[in-house]
């Protein structure tokens, strides 16, 4: 059994999200243009989070869906049966500023198969990318505009985050 260490506990991850709510309403002045787009699974349940906070802070309603990148992923390898889960985009993107959000940034290719899936609902005016956690190691030049954690890895550790699950608190944890 891996060892962990809890990085994020679950009053961690809402003061993550209450300031990189704050930092998208300081970087888009206009919320009735921005939409949020998460990614399964983690990210999806993060931009639903990142809607209430940020229609609170905008006093509108602020759209949130659900993108799933794994058929545009270029690492797919010798997956037979690769895990899919619903899109559901209820709005157009054309024109808007999307905020891709996704649970974990590593090596970026889940961004890179994000903005690809993207294209297929419209063109957005502006992506930006919300992440809660950056551990780095990327292979493709992207950077989160929001980022809730920073945390140095290595390759062999995992990052776990661990939202909404039953007799359990959110909390994100490393696996060394």
């Amino acid at each position: 059994m891996p060892e962990t260490l809890v990085i994020l506990p679950a009053a961690g991850i809402q003061r993550a999200l209450a300031r990189i709510a704050h930092e998208i309403a300081e970087r888009n002045e206009n919320g009735a243009e921005v939409v949020l787009i998460g990614i399964p699974v983690g990210g999806d349940v993060l931009a639903q989070r990142l809607s209430v906070l940020l229609g609170e802070i905008w006093r509108l309603p602020v759209p949130f869906g659900i993108l799933d990148v794994t058929l545009y992923r270029d690492d797919l390898g010798g997956r037979i049966a690769p895990a899919v889960h619903p899109t559901v985009i209820p709005f157009d993107v054309t024109g808007k500023t999307v905020v891709l959000v996704d649970d974990v940034l590593f090596s970026g290719r889940t961004t890179r198969a994000a903005m690809d899936a993207l294209n297929d609902f419209g063109r957005p005016k502006k992506i930006q990318l919300a992440v809660l956690v950056d551990r780095g190691h990327r292979e493709l030049p992207i950077k989160a505009d929001f980022v809730g954690k920073n945390v140095p890895t290595a390759l062999s550790e995992k990052v776990r985050v661990r939202l909404e699950l039953p007799d359990r608190p959110d909390e994100v944890v490393l696996e060394k």
